[in-house]
């Protein structure tokens, strides 16, 4: 078995490469989603059938999350498919610069949700195998403050080049930091991982076996923290795209500067709570850091209905900060907590993602067409008390999440 990782000076080697991927994987992931429907919008798309094309890469994405998730915790090649991945996820991004048709455009985000279905589960395994279960909720929140850290920077250089050379230069920045997290992941050396804890597995026996897949359904914790999130997220996913449809609408200067400065500003807020939520988890657990983020939207709904312009996008996006830099660090440490010992710790997550993705994935038709049918002004209200589900269900099995941390 290896060595558990410690904070010496060798130990570097394998945690600089770790956190270089996954500030690389950030603009990689992002690619140019963020500025898709703006793309979409000046050829002509309306916004029903935008929010439609990205419902249905969100869909699939969500059906193979749960299998990706079993594929990460079954395989001793975890690194193998975070390259694969960023290799797919590039040629599927270069579909839309090509075609705008319908279908196309539809079968390159079905392209690039399978493909990252299985980056998040890899490199929570791979970290995990790493940290072990002691050392993982630190290191996933240093994680998480260098792939926001990654976002910032992909979106501040990717808001420039689109509005200096046009979305050719948003994907080609894309395509860089793939091949930077493809050597950042190979730097890792796969000794280091230990298979066996990265699935969730305590640490010694190695002839222990996995839980069956039932432990999933008969996880009180783990179905009201899925359900907690599809609430969330079924209104937090339309909330950027439709806020920047929004600013184009009412002209607010340049689209892609406006989608920049509002993934800059959520991704500097999400630094330091990825961070802050480190603390919090320890000192508190991780039920009071999730309802705080649960708060967060319902309150940013009403700030995105009323000041969708260059002021409003502090609060708006100060909050979105709070709510998913939080969930970022408490979601994947909440999972791996609940589930250690099983040896589905991944497939976990992947079910988690996928409940979460139900509600992401039809954020956006949901979104998209009451927007064009009474506006956005109302829609973005629907849409912030979509969390309301998320605060009664928190509140109402509080002690059984807390009792499972």
């Amino acid at each position: 078995m290896s060595k558990q990782v410690s904070t010496g000076a060798a130990d570097k080697r394998v945690i600089w490469p770790l956190q270089s991927l996954n500030f690389f994987m950030a603009d990689l992931q992002a690619g140019i989603g963020p500025f898709l429907g703006i793309f979409l919008l000046a050829h002509g798309w309306k916004s029903g059938l935008i929010g439609s094309v990205m419902t249905i890469g969100g869909v699939a994405g969500m059906i193979m999350t749960i299998p990706a998730g079993a594929l990460i915790d079954a395989t001793k090649r975890k690194r193998f498919y975070v390259v694969i991945s960023a290799i797919f996820t590039i040629l599927a991004s270069a579909i839309i610069l090509f075609t705008q048709e319908f279908w196309l455009v539809s079968i390159s985000q079905v392209a690039t949700a399978i493909a990252g279905s299985a980056i998040g589960p890899a490199i929570i395994g791979i970290t995990l195998g790493i940290m072990k279960q002691k050392g993982f909720n630190k290191q996933n929140g240093y994680n998480q403050a260098f792939n926001h850290a990654g976002n910032v920077v992909g979106s501040a250089l990717s808001g420039y080049l689109g509005y200096k050379f046009g979305i050719t230069a948003i994907f080609l920045l894309a395509a860089f930091f793939g091949v930077l997290s493809i050597i950042s992941v190979l730097l890792i050396p796969a000794k280091s991982i230990d298979d066996h804890v990265a699935r969730g597995m305590k640490e010694g026996d190695k002839n222990e076996k996995a839980s069956g897949f039932k432990v999933l359904f008969q996880c009180k914790s783990l179905l009201v923290l899925a359900g907690a999130l599809a609430f969330f997220h079924l209104g937090n996913g339309a909330m950027l795209p439709l806020y920047g449809l929004a600013a184009a609408a009412n002209g607010h200067g340049n689209a892609s500067m406006f989608v920049a400065m509002t993934i800059i500003i959520a991704q500097l807020v999400m630094i330091g709570t990825s961070l802050l939520a480190i603390k919090m988890a320890d000192k508190k657990g991780y039920w009071l850091v999730l309802f705080i983020s649960f708060l967060s939207l319902p309150i940013r709904g009403l700030f995105a209905a009323y000041m969708h312009s260059h002021v409003g996008i502090y609060p708006v996006q100060i909050l979105d900060g709070i709510g998913a830099g939080l969930q970022s660090v408490a979601v994947p440490g909440l999972v791996a907590h609940i589930l250690n010992g099983t040896g589905r710790v991944n497939i976990g997550q992947g079910a988690v993602m996928t409940i979460q993705g139900l509600g992401a994935s039809f954020s956006p038709a949901i979104g998209g067409w009451i927007a064009q049918g009474i506006g956005y002004n109302t829609t973005f209200i629907i849409l912030g008390a979509f969390a309301n589900g998320s605060i009664l269900l928190w509140i109402i099995f509080a002690k059984t999440i807390k009792d499972a941390c």
